[in-house]
């Protein structure tokens, strides 16, 4: 695979276009809730050596609240992934995070751009209050600076709802590549790929899976919406960026190549490929902490983390977001459950190196 670099806009959209899954990248503390900068380089070794196409940082599973003055995390997590990355001959893409009011949003864009960064995860949590074409410039202002995946949050952790006359506008930029879409709400993901389609640019923006409530029916099925014309046009998700990918991560690479091979072949779907969806919304529920309106999401991967050796603990910025009564529980219930789609093996296998 050849590296990507900044501004190298058609090799980008065409490696997003060929699909691939991005682990959301979370962020290692110690104790004192400082950066362990050992575990934070063995996090990205393990999504890279596991198969991942790219590296997701500075996003939601990063913690928002690195970018507040008296954590200033924001820029070291980025420089810390970029320079893993390029330990390897075969350097995944580089995404960031990037939120806030448009001075900070092209700041952030333009700290990536300089740290190496191929693309923009562009968030527009905070901007509730904003008009559609308030947002439409925002978004304009920060695709001058790098590529934009666009980005459909869900409001239970602070995303802002979106409609179709928004997504219209927005795949009408041309520096947009790829949209993330995660609202965990299907006739909100409807919307964005009727925006797609409607406009055109099924061909050259690239759908990316954040539904961790859907992954795999986001993956294998379809959409077939009618274009601006009426006819009936095909698009379909061609990868997936998530937090729920930042663990167990070599079983969904391979899982992943599975999928991609029966997609590409137009091949039927096995059932026993079928039968993974509901499990693997299962787990999520239990490692995103569903039953308490996600406040456990990010301790809860921390915590699978922790478990293989990864992570010394689950500690957050926050000393409140933490595990919530009964999610350990339930993250021991789907480990005995699903033992096929972890793969502590092979973490144990590699991660002294990795913590090297």
């Amino acid at each position: 695979m050849n590296q990507t670099h900044p501004h190298d806009r058609a090799t980008l959209r065409r490696r997003l276009l060929e699909g691939m899954f991005i682990p959301a990248h979370p962020l290692a503390l110690t104790a004192a809730r400082k950066l362990d900068e050992r575990r934070q380089r063995a996090l990205s070794r393990y999504y890279i050596e596991a198969g991942s196409g790219g590296l997701a940082v500075g996003v939601h599973t990063t913690q928002f609240a690195i970018r507040r003055p008296d954590v200033a995390l924001y820029a070291p997590v980025l420089s810390l992934a970029a320079q893993t990355a390029a330990e390897y001959a075969s350097r995944p893409l580089l995404i960031a995070g990037v939120v806030g009011q448009t001075r900070q949003a092209v700041a952030e864009a333009e700290l990536a751009a300089h740290t190496g960064y191929d693309a923009v995860l562009l968030s527009l949590a905070g901007l509730g209050e904003w008009s559609e074409p308030q947002l439409l410039a925002h978004c304009r202002a920060v695709a001058e600076v790098l590529p934009v995946m666009g980005f459909y949050l869900q409001p239970a952790v602070g995303g802002i709802p979106l409609p179709r006359t928004f997504w219209r506008r927005f795949v009408e930029i041309e520096a947009v590549v790829a949209i993330k879409v995660a609202p965990f709400n299907r006739y909100a993901t409807l919307d964005v790929a009727r925006a797609v389609i409607e406009a055109g640019r099924q061909h050259d923006i690239a759908l990316y899976t954040g539904n961790d409530d859907a992954i795999l029916s986001d993956l294998l099925m379809p959409f077939h919406l009618p274009d601006a014309a009426g006819r009936l046009t095909a698009a379909r998700f061609v990868g997936g960026l998530l937090g729920h990918w930042s663990v167990w991560t070599r079983a969904v690479a391979q899982l992943f190549a599975q999928v991609r091979a029966l997609v590409v072949a137009a091949a039927p779907i096995p059932p026993d490929v079928l039968a993974l969806a509901w499990q693997i919304t299962d787990c999520n529920a239990a490692f995103f902490d569903a039953a308490n309106a996600y406040r456990g999401c990010i301790a809860g991967l921390h915590e699978v983390l922790r478990r293989q050796g990864l992570l010394e603990g689950v500690w957050c910025i926050d000393p409140d977001e933490c595990l919530s009564p009964g999610q350990r529980e339930e993250i021991d219930r789907v480990y005995r459950a699903y033992p096929h789609l972890n793969d502590d093996a092979f973490v144990a296998e590699h991660r002294d190196r990795w913590l090297r």
